[in-house]
């Protein structure tokens, strides 16, 4: 059955450019609304002041004319005050001089102000609603010499003219702030596409690679980049080792594993053409060369589990003494057959916990183990033994065999190293480098050194995070 491994989020992300330039017009388009709400405030603010002075001064001019001759009120309108409140938007003017409560000219039903409130020294301003229209009052008191009641000179105008001045400079505002932005959009383009431009050079190079015969997994030749690409480039190159690194080991791993099966398929091969001819003797060579090929299809199959990429597993608490029985009771046949003494020797109270995967640790241990034995002499031993020691567990695998020389111990952990050839027992090469692979996956230290006479391997595990564990005299 196929599964459809695909991610499961498949909507398309907001392309780089467009987002830096939402992060570039937000900080724009937010201080130009503030700028222009400010500047509508001092524009009405403005506009208020000044059309205020012309009020005031024709209400000043009107003042000045109320004087008191025989005991009686008389003023004289001069036309220039009336004049100075004149403007192309026609605004009507009214105006109301009263003595107390008793009009002495102008409009009667112009709201009357309170006169508790009104001062004699500055005119004072307000708006109103007069014969349906909002309109702008300037008031002040005069008191005169013997005149009981105080005279209110009121002189108001419509506000179409301050409407208009208002939203023409409102409008020069906008059509400013919205010219400005547009200037900015027009440059903010190509300013973006020049920014951009190292990352687009570097989807070249990346693009690059996919015109080419063989997958060229060398690091990238950008030149110089910006901080910012840096990091990228660099886990780039990265990436491009460790696929290089995997690619390079599956490809030197088939080379090898197709030269040691071609071995016993040829064998087989043979001896099933000699079987076929009614050699007895046949059969015997292809169930050797079947087990061969089988223990060799195992050791490449652990292998590959040793070495294994990507997300692993958690680490989970592991008995190496029980591993070690198991292990024990697998080779105990091989042991009897090859007249080997297979002991195992136990130096810690309880359950000895590391950290790691049991199949793993079976296997490295069991490749350990078919060494000691296939390695040994006759009538030889072979010991597992475990212990404490300071830096963690330690786990030795000791056998009374010929023993590894010193110069060669270090070649002795490759990939179908076989250090005896032809002449020496039959093998793969391969059960030391299992044993490499899984240590260095499960975090521990590999060491050989001579056992005098055999070889002794040692693999030191970290201490456990899941358990501890006690020391106790040897036996």
């Amino acid at each position: 059955m196929v599964t459809d491994t695909a991610p499961a989020d498949t909507r398309d992300a907001v392309s780089l450019r467009h987002r830096l330039l939402a992060a570039m017009m937000v900080p724009l388009v937010i201080p130009a609304l503030l700028l222009g709400l400010i500047g509508w405030v001092l524009i009405s603010d403005v506009v208020r002041r000044t059309n205020d002075r012309v009020l005031g001064g024709a209400l000043g001019a009107i003042a000045e004319t109320v004087q008191v001759e025989r005991g009686e009120v008389t003023l004289d309108l001069p036309p220039a005050a009336f004049g100075m409140l004149e403007n192309s938007e026609r605004d009507n003017v009214y105006y109301r001089i009263a003595v107390g409560g008793r009009l002495l000219t102008g409009y009667a039903d112009l709201p009357a102000p309170d006169l508790s409130t009104l001062s004699s020294e500055r005119p004072r301003y307000r708006f109103a609603d007069y014969r349906d229209q909002r309109i702008r009052i300037a008031e002040i008191r005069r008191d005169l010499p013997r005149v009981s009641a105080p005279v209110v000179v009121q002189v108001a105008e419509t506000l179409d003219n301050r409407r208009s001045l208002e939203r023409g400079l409102m409008t020069a505002l906008l059509i400013g702030e919205f010219v400005l932005i547009g200037i900015v959009l027009l440059l903010i383009r190509p300013a973006l596409g020049w920014s951009l431009r190292p990352l687009a050079e570097l989807r070249t190079v990346i693009e690059g690679r996919d015109t080419r015969a063989a997958p060229d997994l060398s690091p990238l030749q950008t030149g110089p980049l910006p901080a910012e690409l840096r990091p990228l480039s660099r886990s780039f190159n990265q990436l491009l080792a460790r696929l290089d690194h995997a690619t390079t080991g599956m490809r030197r791993f088939t080379a090898d594993a197709s030269h040691q099966m071609r071995t016993p398929l040829s064998v087989l091969k043979v001896q099933i053409a000699l079987a076929r001819r009614g050699s007895a003797e046949a059969l015997q060579e292809i169930e050797e060369a079947t087990d061969r090929l089988e223990r060799l299809l195992t050791q490449l199959l652990a292998l590959a589990r040793a070495d294994e990429a990507g997300k692993q597993p958690p680490f989970l608490p592991v008995d190496l003494g029980e591993v070690s029985r198991a292990v024990i009771s697998r080779r105990i046949r091989q042991a009897i057959e090859a007249d080997v003494e297979l002991t195992f020797e136990c130096y810690v109270d309880g359950p000895v916990l590391v950290d790691g995967h049991r199949a793993l640790v079976f296997e490295m241990l069991s490749n350990l183990v078919d060494n000691a034995i296939r390695y040994n002499r006759r009538g030889g031993v072979a010991t597992i033994a475990l212990a404490t020691c300071d830096t963690g567990i330690r786990l030795t695998v000791t056998d009374s065999g010929p023993g590894i020389p010193a110069a060669l111990r270090e070649h002795a952990l490759d990939r179908f190293a076989r250090l005896q050839g032809e002449q020496g027992p039959p093998g793969t090469g391969l059960g030391l480098a299992i044993v490499k692979a899984v240590t260095e996956r499960l975090g521990a230290s590999l060491e050989l050194d001579d056992a005098a006479p055999g070889l002794r391997v040692t693999i030191i595990f970290p201490p456990s995070h899941t358990g501890q564990v006690r020391e106790k005299h040897c036996m």
